[in-house]
């Protein structure tokens, strides 16, 4: 996958995602105001097209085939394949877990007993309980991040189960439109970001970085129902851009 697609990948997820935990938040307060939800749908369209607009430029720009490349594409480049689809779903479920079910079903023994369970298997998971504690917030926050991560890692291994198959339709691709940064420096540029993301994400160091406000906005909700769905996504990218590049030699 070039590095293009898959920031435009990331960017609509984290707007759409952004503006409908607004939305939610708007009509939880009782001000769902038609003024209001166009000035949401105006900041929403503003980003969106401001991040694909510098995305779309730097492929442009970097394309070896330029701006006539644009020319050949079709309906079907733009199809999401069957990992988008599963990484869709996944996102749905945990924004809806997030903004109904959380907050309900947020104790009780099962609920306990899982949160412990993710707890255990995931250091993030333990920062970011430590975090909330030290802010004093829950209503729901842990048992959201919990089940993010249950499906990031159900998608991580459902996704490394294909990765071969990933790889070999990566290089077909390359041989029909080849990366500009070449597929070791791609494989590299997405290894690099990928232990980041693990170290700030799943290792938990990233969560010591923001303040307790943070926690209680959009930001939090992104960063706890969002952000691991994303790195498992990453994961298997980065995995099949470095096979592939090893395998293409």
């Amino acid at each position: 996958m070039g590095v293009a697609r898959l920031l435009a990948k990331a960017w609509v997820a984290v707007c759409l995602y952004a503006a409908a935990d607004a939305v939610s938040m708007i009509l939880a307060y009782g001000n769902g105001s038609p003024s209001a939800l166009l000035r949401l749908i105006a900041c929403f369209t503003l980003f969106l097209a401001m991040g694909l607009l510098f995305i779309g430029g730097y492929a442009a720009a970097s394309s070896h085939s330029g701006l006539p490349r644009l020319a050949i594409l079709k309906a079907m480049d733009f199809a999401p394949g069957f990992n988008d689809l599963v990484f869709l779903t996944f996102v749905g479920l945990s924004f809806v877990n997030q903004i109904i079910f959380a907050l309900i079903h947020h104790t009780g023994i099962f609920v306990n007993a899982f949160e412990q369970a993710i707890y255990f298997a995931v250091p993030g998971q333990r920062a970011l309980v430590g975090a909330l504690t030290n802010c004093g917030f829950d209503g729901g926050r842990q048992f959201a991040s919990a089940i993010t991560w249950l499906l990031a890692i159900i998608y991580l291994g459902s996704s490394l189960s294909r990765l071969k198959l990933d790889a070999g339709i990566l290089r077909l691709k390359r041989s029909v439109r080849p990366d500009t940064l070449g597929p070791l420096t791609t494989a590299s540029l997405l290894g690099i970001v990928t232990v980041a993301g693990v170290q700030m994400l799943f290792i938990g160091s990233g969560f010591a970085l923001l303040s307790c406000g943070a926690y209680a906005d959009i930001r939090g909700d992104l960063l706890i129902g969002l952000a691991p769905l994303l790195l498992a996504y990453l994961i298997p990218a980065a995995l099949a851009a470095l096979l592939a590049s090893s395998r293409g030699k």
